[in-house]
């Protein structure tokens, strides 16, 4: 009975240790080889990494660079810390993806002092590429989204935030981003950013999952994301392109992106989700109105009125000309009876 006693207490034993060690760990293994998975979804036609071999001077490249673009064996710099300089790198082909994350690994850098320097740069994605302007080095009424890594206050007296910023706007071309107040006006949102002149490298990362925009930084050192901004609703055409561009004016900074890295990334929906997640064919954000898009719906419902009363009113006059014809009608039999 002792012996019987023991392997009760061993068997016991044994099923709580595979319980509660074995299992746990076989779940930690699971989950660890899902994440490195994710590395199968590296969609690199999207993609610009080291050795950034033929960008910009091979006709079989993926990237197409613009103004003052260098491109090193260790980075590609945008604008060098120079003033009144504009670069810019693009991809070459369509992003056709519904989810997709893009990690941004990048380095600001220069000899001014804090708000000594400028102008920042910009993520891109967007209905048109390589098309110079004043945002960023890049056009000002862009179709698409834009995520702006803003180094300098532009905006006279304004205290609410401290720069380096990090914002993002939609824009179906009718929305401009304004740069002497820093983009304000049209942000979804935004965080303060300290990107500049550090020793250890800095990220960030732009997620767009089930309409749902996601911005995270990584730039304190730790390998740890923190939260920039998440905005639900927004809901960004396929078929657009991935870019960075970057600009200086009177103040200069070095720009230099490191690497662009994009992955597909595949998430379940429910069949409602999926009837509900129709293609987009204009960019748009839940609950914000776009000047182009509230003109536009504002006109039709107006028109929709119009039709609405001239109708009513179109039927009004058919049905009284009936009952004159119907009593017209009764009157000439009334008379004949009486006669």
């Amino acid at each position: 009975m002792a012996a019987l006693g023991k392997r009760s207490i061993w068997s016991w034993c044994r099923s709580r240790f595979l319980r509660i060690a074995v299992v746990p760990l076989l779940t930690v293994l699971v989950c660890a080889v899902s994440a490195d998975q994710t590395e199968e979804y590296l969609k690199r036609e999207h993609s610009l990494t080291k050795p950034y071999q033929g960008v910009g001077s091979s006709s079989s490249s993926l990237w197409d660079l613009m103004g003052s673009v260098l491109v090193t064996p260790q980075y590609v710099r945008l604008t060098p810390d120079q003033q009144s300089k504009q670069g810019a790198v693009w991809n070459r082909m369509p992003c056709y993806l519904r989810d997709w994350e893009l990690q941004v690994h990048f380095k600001v850098h220069g000899q001014g002092k804090k708000n000594l320097n400028g102008d920042g740069f910009a993520l891109w994605f967007t209905k048109d590429r390589m098309q110079e302007g004043s945002v960023f080095g890049s056009k000002h009424n862009f179709v698409g989204l834009g995520v702006f890594v803003d180094t300098y206050p532009n905006e006279e007296k304004q205290h609410e935030r401290i720069f380096p910023y990090v914002s993002a706007m939609v824009s179906n071309g009718s929305l401009t981003y304004d740069h002497s107040r820093d983009g304000r006006p049209t942000e979804l949102g935004g965080c303060t950013a300290m990107v500049r002149n550090l020793n250890h490298d800095t990220f960030l990362v732009i997620r767009y999952v089930k309409r749902r925009l996601t911005v995270m930084i990584d730039i304190d050192g730790k390998q740890e994301w923190r939260d920039c901004l998440d905005v639900p609703g927004v809901r960004l055409p396929r078929g657009y392109y991935f870019g960075a561009s970057a600009a200086t004016g009177d103040l200069s900074d070095n720009h230099d992106i490191i690497s662009l890295k994009l992955y597909q990334i595949t998430v379940e929906r429910t069949p409602t989700e999926e009837k509900a997640d129709k293609e987009v064919f204009i960019p748009s954000v839940d609950n914000m109105k776009l000047p182009g898009v509230e003109d536009a719906a504002e006109s039709m419902s107006g028109f929709a009125l119009f039709l609405i009363i001239f109708f009513s009113l179109l039927g009004l006059v058919f049905a009284g000309v009936i009952l004159l014809i119907v009593y017209n009608k009764w009157q000439e039999r009334s008379r004949k009876h009486f006669y």
